[in-house]
């Protein structure tokens, strides 16, 4: 059988190597480090603001970002239905509740409509919402222009959760610098890794001092161990930094390359009647992180499930879009503003191979059996 081909691997080479490599023998081993110091700098440079925290995932980030909003015990958040649990599961760890607002039509990403509606009931029954947490879907910046004006309104500080949107942009501005903070993961299948990690993004000195505090154990400044706070084992270490180090210098590069794949799926598609490429007829602005296709199986004559199946046949990974948070089993009873959206993109959704790591053979093979399938069907 011919090798796996992922969604989304890692690409890593001799460069990120040369970094990792470097950091070993500079002799710190032991987490923090100047690798971390420096990836801090770099990625804020990047994204364009004053502070970053780097951390051991970007659930550990949207963790310590809604506690440093003051979020606990009774608050409500509410945040996007279509996203990986892991949103959600951050939201719980606070000892909040959830609250899900189902999704646009055009983008996958937050309904600013319901997003208003949902607010209005909430306020209206005496409730009051802690924070907002949107989520960048597949490297698609929210509608933050609209988002960000109606938490203005309420007076809802905003988290943004930009773990799948590192260099997208709305309005010209990067993903990873809206709201109060943004949250960014660099787990091993982002648009760059550090294998395990994540980032906390602010303007907010105060915000940025508080992340750092409790990701190491809330410790304080004393030279024996003294604790007065609850705190988290949460920092990155200096050799994971210096891999995202490397990553960054060459993520336009790969975001490029991710650009390419999406298009050869665009001309593969293009004639075949019932398919559309998620998001996509807007999508200049995203990074391309994955590629998703919406099927119509009574116009295409294929389901998304056969797709999947016949790319398994050649060892090909595919995978539906994400299953909506309000429709899983831990979250059943939870609360939410749906429109039957996210539902349906679970449904006639199926992700396709995207990485920046694949190589001409391994498309060439990706494209023509997909192809044969739409051909048989024609």
């Amino acid at each position: 059988m011919n090798s796996r081909i992922y969604m989304s691997s890692p690409d890593v080479g001799e460069l990120e190597e040369q970094y990792v490599l470097a950091a070993m023998r500079s002799g710190w081993i032991a987490p923090l480090g100047p690798d971390v110091d420096a990836f801090e700098a770099e990625m804020a440079a990047r994204v364009g603001v004053t502070h970053a925290v780097a951390l051991s995932s970007g659930t550990a980030a949207l963790h310590l970002g809604l506690l440093g909003l003051g979020v606990g015990p009774g608050d409500i958040v509410v945040t996007s239905t279509m996203t990986f649990a892991a949103t959600a599961n951050a939201i719980v760890y606070t000892g909040a509740e959830p609250y899900f607002i189902d999704c646009e039509q055009a983008t996958g990403n937050m309904d600013p409509a319901l997003l208003r509606e949902a607010l209005d009931q909430l306020y209206h029954s005496g409730e009051m919402v802690a924070a907002i947490v949107p989520v960048d879907l597949l490297g698609k910046a929210v509608n933050y222009t609209a988002i960000c004006a109606i938490a203005e309104e309420y007076g809802i500080p905003v988290l943004a959760d930009a773990a799948e949107s590192l260099g997208a942009t709305h309005n010209l501005k990067a993903a990873g610098s809206f709201g109060r903070a943004s949250i960014l993961s660099f787990n091993g299948n982002k648009i760059m890794t550090t294998s395990g990690g994540g980032m906390l993004l602010t303007d907010d000195a105060e915000l940025a001092s508080h992340t750092r505090y409790l990701a190491t154990q809330a410790r304080q400044s004393v030279t024996h161990y003294e604790h007065t706070d609850i705190g988290y084992n949460y920092r990155l270490s200096n050799l994971l930094a210096a891999l995202g180090r490397a990553q960054l210098t060459r993520l336009d590069d790969m975001i490029a390359c991710r650009r390419r794949m999406r298009e050869s799926y665009r001309e593969v598609f293009a004639d075949v009647p019932g398919v559309e490429i998620f998001g996509g007829e807007n999508d200049k602005n995203d990074n391309f992180w994955l590629t998703s296709v919406i099927v119509n199986s009574s116009v295409s004559g294929w389901t998304p499930a056969e797709l999947s199946a016949h790319l398994l046949l050649d060892n090909i990974e595919s995978r539906p879009l994400w299953k909506p948070m309000h429709l899983q089993p831990i979250f059943r009873g939870a609360r939410s503003s749906s429109n039957g959206t996210a539902e349906r993109f679970f449904n006639t959704g199926l992700t396709l191979p995207s990485g920046s790591s694949l190589g001409p053979d391994e498309i060439e093979r990706v494209l023509t059996r997909m192809s044969d399938l739409i051909l048989r069907r024609v």
